[in-house]
């Protein structure tokens, strides 16, 4: 297989007519060695080129977008016109998308995405939901839960609590994305609460917050175990799958092990997914009986699929182990069944632990309908050579969608998401306390469990209009631990 396009490639055959064709007004230009090689392109060009050869490369979707036809690299001045046509990389990546493809992204700064996977970002710790109320032009919003060892872990401020406004603004749909989700670093939550008459009033409580450049979250919100009865119930709240910290997944699972669980409530109502490789991980800490069977399934684009199945075809499986990063030893509970909670918000390997674990045991998955992120992604960087040097002209990165997770039984058609066994959303006015056994939708776990007389009903819906966050497509990711770079050596 020749190497893996230029990013940064080096392969066109153009005339110097082409290179005087082509110069732009913001001195974009092609350089030309001695025998007509172009060796490298100069300013945004270089930009778009990359995003162009990456997408062309790695799309899960390349051969159904015309304008990633392999068709324009037999036509040099073309392609150059094509790819000097937007010279905003943002505009131009989003030109490049499949319509079906609601989760890949670029990225101006791949050091914030790398930092991103790992579970650092920036972050006060205050983890909300916006809502129209009472009517929506007006917008309130309600604290879901507060990260740990976070600024907000350190103020007056819980689950439930109410906010209407920042820094003394009142917040609409027009305004709340540059009040709570723009650059400053500090700002002040005016709070209110509910009176007597069951009316929505400012209480004059201020709580000012401010974010840490680079918060480390721990994934792990809740651990602990709820006895009830001869019940033994184990119960992870679980809020990103990050791969450089499996660890602490599995001393939560041999604490688990060593207690005695009988029962695994999995909480993952707020978790937008992650590694592949710890979920596979985290589906052998719930079973342990299934080593060497298959997991998942990766389905790439014609070009990679023919790659991997030439090269090594067990790659495009992930299959149960017991152990993790090569040599770590698995804590298994080798259970038969397994509870599972999710939100609207619960995506990708979220997900996909629900969907590979159905074919082996008992998943009860109760919650809301999952967000249906049945694709995952790989990052891809501007390599300028094949020594894995980064281009120092920028430092765009793409997390394009480069493939489809299938379970054993070949199962990924859940793209409308993931519907629960019992369909139970947040009441966002009485979210109770998370990890108590009588917050609502762990009661009915435990419920389940226990085989208590409480009555399940088949859906409860609370008539709450929500409003989107705008970073939670980067929350999002169900990516390979994986540096595509290997591939780019013959």
């Amino acid at each position: 297989m020749k190497s893996i396009p230029h990013i940064k490639i080096l392969f066109f055959l153009i005339s110097f007519l082409l290179l005087n064709g082509c110069k732009k007004d913001n001195d974009s230009v092609l350089k030309i060695d001695s025998d007509d090689n172009v060796v490298s392109l100069d300013g945004e060009l270089q930009i778009s080129d990359f995003v162009w050869q990456g997408l062309n490369y790695f799309y899960y979707w390349q051969e159904s977008v015309v304008k990633l036809s392999d068709s324009l690299l037999n036509d040099s001045e073309k392609y150059i016109e094509f790819i000097n046509e937007n010279p905003i990389p943002k505009e131009f990546f989003e030109s490049l998308k499949h319509p079906d493809d609601r989760f890949s992204w670029i990225q101006e700064d791949y050091e914030e995405l790398d930092n991103l996977l790992k579970g650092v970002f920036s972050s006060n710790g205050l983890e909300f939901q916006l809502i129209c109320y009472p009517i929506c032009d007006q917008v309130i919003g309600i604290v879901k839960y507060i990260l740990k060892d976070s600024d907000a872990s350190e103020k007056n401020i819980k689950r439930g609590d109410i906010f209407y406004g920042v820094d003394g603004i009142n917040i609409t749909t027009k305004n709340y994305q540059e009040l709570l989700n723009g650059d400053n670093l500090t700002y002040t939550l005016n709070m209110a609460s509910f009176d007597d008459n069951g009316k929505l009033t400012a209480n004059g409580i201020n709580i000012e917050l401010i974010k840490e450049e680079n918060f480390e979250s721990n994934p792990i919100q809740i651990e602990k175990i709820i006895t009830i009865n001869s019940n033994k119930i184990g119960y992870l709240m679980y809020n990103q799958f990050v791969g450089n910290k499996t660890s602490l997944v599995n001393e939560a699972f041999g604490k688990f092990k060593n207690e005695g669980v009988t029962d695994l409530i999995i909480d993952l109502r707020y978790n937008g997914g992650g590694s592949v490789a710890t979920c596979t991980a985290i589906a052998s800490m719930i079973t342990g009986q299934f080593k060497g069977k298959t997991f998942v399934k990766q389905n790439w684009n014609s070009k990679l699929t023919k790659y991997w199945n030439e090269k090594n075809p067990e790659s495009l499986i992930n299959k149960f182990s017991d152990k993790y990063d090569g040599n770590e030893q698995i804590n298994s509970l080798n259970l038969e069944k397994v509870y599972i909670i999710t939100t609207s918000e619960s995506a990708s390997s979220s997900e996909l632990l629900i969907n590979g674990l159905k074919p082996y045991i008992d998943v009860v998955h109760i919650g809301e309908i999952t967000s249906g992120k049945n694709v995952g992604s790989i990052t891809v960087y501007d390599y300028v050579d094949n020594d894995g040097t980064k281009n120092p002209y920028h430092k765009y990165a793409m997390q394009p969608i480069v493939l489809k997770m299938a379970n054993s039984d070949g199962f990924d058609d859940y793209t409308d998401g993931l519907i629960p066994d019992l369909e139970i959303e947040e009441d966002l006015f009485n979210l109770g306390t998370l990890g108590d056994k009588k917050e609502n939708l762990i009661s009915f776990a435990i419920n389940l469990i226990t085989g208590s007389s409480k009555s399940n009903p088949e859906k409860i819906k609370f008539n709450q209009t929500k409003l989107s966050d705008p970073n939670l497509k980067k929350r999002q990711i169900m990516h390979l631990d994986f540096d595509y770079f290997d591939l780019t050596k013959n």
